[in-house]
């Protein structure tokens, strides 16, 4: 059986896909329609998906690499060789290029 195209090479990118916009008219829409009860926690959504959409690119790539960290158990220095390894045992898809340049972006974005 033929491997699906691109699933057995390394990647030098990652991709950020956004879709705050869309969860954002899903709140106004709910709050528009809401009860008093709703409002408070709709309001609150509202505001976590503004905050999460004002976000850079770099700023959540290097979230995702916290995050991948952390789920791969990696509780070291982010900077050292460890982090670079684990990062790409948790994600064997990433070149090493595209590893050192996303632990690099996470360095530059202290949490």
């Amino acid at each position: 059986m033929a491997a699906l195209a691109g699933l057995n090479k390394k990647h030098d990118y990652v991709l950020v896909i956004r879709d705050a916009d869309v969860v954002a008219a899903a709140l106004r829409q709910a709050l528009a329609e809401a009860s008093a009860e709703e409002r408070p926690g709709l309001e609150r959504a509202a505001a976590l998906v503004r905050s999460t959409a004002a976000a850079t690119e770099s700023g959540l790539r290097a979230d995702w690499v916290r995050s991948r960290l952390a789920e791969a158990g990696f509780t070291g220095d982010l900077a050292s060789m460890a982090a670079l390894k684990a990062l790409r045992q948790a994600e064997p898809q990433l070149s090493l290029l595209a590893a050192v340049r996303l632990q690099k972006e996470a360095l530059g974005h202290p949490e």
